[in-house]
């Protein structure tokens, strides 16, 4: 990486004396490299202001040394909002608190950096919501939808952000301060010279900007001056509302809050395509529906290749659908306009249902919500991309203009999957651009530029809802006339003369084509290069495919637990972008194209960034691209150490399967020396583990010698038993819980199997997967692939116990063995417990009715298997069911390893000890994972059971 220049030395030198955190690392500005867009401008340095003060100290600081400032919030914008060359204020970290809820008022006074689902959370206390609610209210901040003007699916409902902000604190790019109440809430004059000049300017032009801005709701392009007009107030805090960052910088904010409504009902109507929904949404407003959402077949089929059938319930017969939602506080009559809308002969609709599951509504609005990332990839399973991501038209003209666009599309030889705000006129896509091409810029530039005049065709808009940012600020001539594009320059002018803030936005437009995030084919960073120890299947082989996989939507780093999902648990550990599936895909990317970071797999950066990756899996199913985080720590500690000498713990957590088959030699010894090591702090740490883990101990029977005793025979595909199945005990349940094997055995023989065994031992090398011994994981599966395929080539189910385990056979195998015919009908044949009684006609669960649960899936069976077959056998057994989302915290030899334990003891805290600690002393802890039974064991006293001793305890 080269040097720091003296004026990125002198902005981190005065801020840090400041007292303001504040960096210019390379990992650090690899991570802010990029948002959610196309986009890639590097910062000189980013800063962490904790107050108002700090913030005003970073921009003086800035403005003195020249260099420009951006705000930022959780970096979701897909127009290239939230990037500068400059200084990047990260105001998501330590500026995000809920000052004030003032519940007779219904406002709420907060800083930038909350989440909204923070603010709705503090609201709800109080009966009440903040009612814009875009798709990534589980991480966006409050100041990033000031700053674009956020909208949401519940928009026509509860309007947009700039119908519910009241007031803004901040100061203009000159420096002035300013406090601003909303003509909605106040006639307060304006009392600044800006607020007074900008009033000027719109009094001067009233008619231009009567006819020209404000036409419809989604107009969102360009400086909303409609907001000048006396006859709204000439409201400047709503002025600054959608403009981007680029006139001034708020440090405060109040915002309207409304009642939530008591009931809500979706209604799914399937259309013969998206075209016919689109036609359809106008009508659909006279129902007067909270929310009118389109998505195309071609994101559903998407999300079915990648997560299977079960991940989408029931959809009408169609190939496109509106989501319409009817809320109310009288069930009746909520109840009795979802009918209407449902039967309603004159939307056209093919087929439409009811949804009256909330776990079904559930799902079907987390698919919305994922749009932008399921989009990520084109019908063709090719990387699809934002730019052309959120244009809007008067809704009446949406059919026609989805028509015209769907072959414009097609003109340009790209491929598309429609969704959005239908009931707004807003469509959302990603396009499969070919910036892998020599001519990228040349395609991007005249699709790009037709696809604007095709909008303003229809008198629409560039954005509906996200701004214009580096994608789209260039192309405003084709939507506004001259007139229009000068008033804009001279609102910049009024506000921020020096073009320090956010420059490149809006006025002064960077180029749509510049700065753009290519992904590389051939990664410098193999000059020291041996063959990729993955396959990366789904992306044909192209390891800059998958780490391009990330688009930026940050999913990541919003809490999933309480949907049962796993990502990212660093990330809530830390709050630290660098240590988030998309922070590290974004050094991964500067790594892979030679830009930024050193192009070598040994990178200081990308070793910084994945250090704290748990290689859990969870981004894996919870990322709506699936950036697979663990796999691609894999194949960094593959290439990084190869011929090299590896970390301790790799030679001892790594290989710990192979060191426990020698203990098992000598079984007394080895307990004893276990016991004997678990209270010297010292030998731990020499060997690469935390002195404050305790050493498992070894079973004194392990379950080879429990199952020889038994009578428990190896498979013979010569003499097979009657309904066999194959029992495979991985080496934490042979050498540490061999009880859990035999209550494996019990529960299989209930079902009317025959448990057998594999001919031989065999390892995953799971461990050594973690570690990056790829080359040794795959000589370990190879061995055990040839001992279990025989069984799998005769139909026999093999059934895994320990979940990670289960889940290499599953997943990695076909990575690390592609082509592998074998392999291939063991990945198939493998199954889990639950997946097995659950395709078992004949066998009834026990009754646990009187049994309440606390169940902590292990994140690879999350990840990998899905836990609903699980859930669906504890609910057959009538158990009461608390299912908890996020990891333990162990995650393999993660949370063993030095230099970890706080992240892991942190990451346990967030969910699953709370529970437990909670739990009454009759609940049963569900944790079928070693490592979570475990992390419960250090930290909590209780090892919790497998699924298998829970049926296993209430056989008859």
């Amino acid at each position: 990486m080269a040097r720091m220049g003296d004026r990125a030395s002198s902005l981190l030198s005065r801020l840090l004396s400041a007292g303001v955190e504040a960096r210019a690392d390379g990992t650090t500005r690899a991570a802010y490299s990029s948002d959610a867009s196309l986009y890639r401008v590097p910062p000189t340095a980013v800063a962490f202001p904790r107050s108002e003060e700090q913030i005003r100290v970073a921009y003086d600081v800035a403005r003195d040394l020249g260099v420009p400032l951006t705000t930022r919030g959780a970096g979701t914008s897909v127009a290239g909002n939230a990037i500068g060359t400059g200084l990047v204020l990260d105001l998501s970290r330590h500026f995000g608190h809920v000052l004030d809820i003032d519940p007779d008022a219904r406002t709420a006074r907060v800083q930038p950096g909350v989440v909204q689902e923070q603010l709705q959370r503090a609201a709800a206390e109080h009966g009440l919501r903040f009612g814009p609610d875009p798709s990534t209210s589980t991480r966006c901040t409050i100041g990033g939808m000031i700053g674009n003007n956020a909208c949401g699916s519940r928009s026509l409902g509860y309007g947009r952000t700039v119908d519910n902000v009241l007031g803004l604190r901040g100061f203009f790019g000159t420096g002035t301060e300013f406090e601003l109440a909303s003509a909605s809430s106040t006639s307060a004059a304006p009392a600044t010279p800006e607020a007074i000049a900008l009033a000027d300017l719109g009094a001067t032009h009233l008619a231009h900007i009567r006819t020209t801005f404000g036409r419809f709701g989604r107009q969102v392009s360009g400086y909303s001056l409609e907001h000048l007009l006396p006859e709204r107030g000439v409201d400047i805090a709503r002025l600054l509302t959608g403009s981007e960052g680029t006139l001034a910088v708020v440090t405060e904010a109040t915002v309207r809050l409304v009642p939530d409504p008591a009931h809500r009902r979706m209604i799914a109507l399937g259309f013969a395509d998206i075209v016919a929904a689109g036609d359809a949404a106008p009508a659909v407003l006279a129902h007067h529906p909270t929310a009118c959402e389109g998505l195309d077949a071609r994101l559903i089929d998407v999300l079915r290749d990648r997560r299977g059938a079960s991940a989408v319930p029931d959809l009408p017969r169609g190939a496109a659908w509106l989501f319409v939602e009817i809320s109310g506080d009288d069930i009746k009559d909520v109840e009795a306009r979802a009918a209407a809308v449902a039967t309603d002969s004159g939307l056209g609709a093919t087929e439409a249902r009811v949804i009256t599951s909330a776990s079904e509504t559930a799902a079907l609005w987390r698919i919305r919500a994922d749009g932008a990332g399921l989009a990520g990839r084109s019908p063709a399973g090719e990387p699809a991309w934002p730019g052309w991501e959120d244009a809007a038209v008067p809704p009446d003209q949406l059919g026609r203009y989805l028509r015209d666009f769907d072959a414009l599309v097609s003109e340009h030889g790209l491929t598309s999957a429609p969704f959005g705000h239908f009931g707004d006129g807003c469509m959302h896509v990603r396009l499969d651009l070919p910036l892998q091409r020599p001519d990228a810029r040349k395609v991007l530039r005249a699709f790009m530029t037709d696809a604007a005049r095709l909008v303003g065709q229809y008198g629409g808009s560039l954005s509906g809802e996200h701004g214009d940012g580096r994608a789209r600020s260039e192309l405003l001539p084709l939507m506004y006339d001259a007139a229009s594009i000068r008033l804009f320059a001279e609102v910049k002018r009024i506000c921020d003369p020096e073009n320090a803030l956010n420059p490149g936005v809006l006025v002064a437009p960077a180029a749509i084509d510049d700065d753009l995030r290519f992904p590389t084919k051939a990664a410098p960073a193999t000059k020291r290069h041996r063959p990729l120890g993955l396959a990366w299947a789904a992306d044909g082989g192209d390891l800059s495919q998958a780490v391009h996989r990330c688009t930026g939507v940050a999913k990541c780093r919003a809490d999933n637990t309480g949907a049962g999902g796993v990502m990212c648990p660093s990330y809530n550990a830390t709050k630290d972008e660098k240590d988030s599936t998309r922070g590290r895909s974004r050094v991964l990317q500067e790594m892979i194209n030679g830009t930024g970071v050193q192009a070598d797999w040994a990178s200081p950066e990308v070793h910084e960034a994945l250090d704290l990756c748990l290689s859990c899996k969870g981004c894996l199913s919870d990322c709506p691209t699936g950036v697979d985080m663990a796999s691609l720590k894999s194949e960094v500690l593959h290439q990084t150490y190869a011929g090299r000498r590896r970390p301790i713990s790799h030679y001892t957590l790594g290989r710990l399967p192979q060191l426990l088959r020698l203990a098992a030699r000598a079984p007394r010894f080895s307990r004893a020396a276990m016991r004997f090591s678990d209270r010297v702090g010292p030998l731990k740490s020499a060997a690469g583990v935390d002195p404050r883990r305790s050493i498992p101990s070894i079973a004194a029977r392990p379950f080879a010698r429990w199952a020889h005793d038994e009578g428990l025979a190896a498979y013979d595909p010569d003499r097979p038993p009657a309904n066999p199945a194959l029992l495979w005990v991985d080496t934490f349940t042979e050498h540490f819980t061999p009880a859990i094997g035999a209550a494996m055995v019990r529960v299989l023989r209930d079902a009317g199997y025959s448990p057998v065994l594999p001919a031989a031992a065999g390892c995953c090398g799971l461990t050594l997967i973690s570690t990056g011994q790829l080359d040794a994981a795959k000589s370990s599966l190879r061995s055990l692939v040839s001992t279990l395929a025989p069984a799998a080539h005769a139909g026999v189910p093999i059934v895994g116990v320990e979940p990670s385990c289960t889940a290499v056979l599953r997943h990695d195998l076909g990575e690390l063995l592609p082509g592998d015919t074998g392999a291939q009908a063991v990945a198939n044949a493998t199954v889990t417990l639950a997946e097995l009684l659950q395709s078992t006609d004949s066998w009834s669960p026990p009754d646990l009715s009187a049994v309440r649960v606390i169940a902590q899936p292990h994140c690879h069976h999350h990840a990998v298997m899905s836990w609903t077959a699980d859930a669906a056998l504890l609910d057959r057994a009538g158990a009461a069911v608390q299912r908890l989302g996020g990891c333990c915290g162990l995650a393999g030899n993660f949370g063993v390893e030095k230099g970890h334990y706080d992240v892991s003891v942190a990451v346990a805290r967030s969910t699953l000890l709370p529970a437990v600690e909670a739990a009454d002393p009759a609940d049963v802890i569900l944790a079928d994972g070693f490592s979570c039974r475990t992390q419960l064991q250090d930290l909590a006293g209780n090892t919790g059971i497998h699924l298998a001793q829970l049926l296993a305890d209430h056989l008859h």
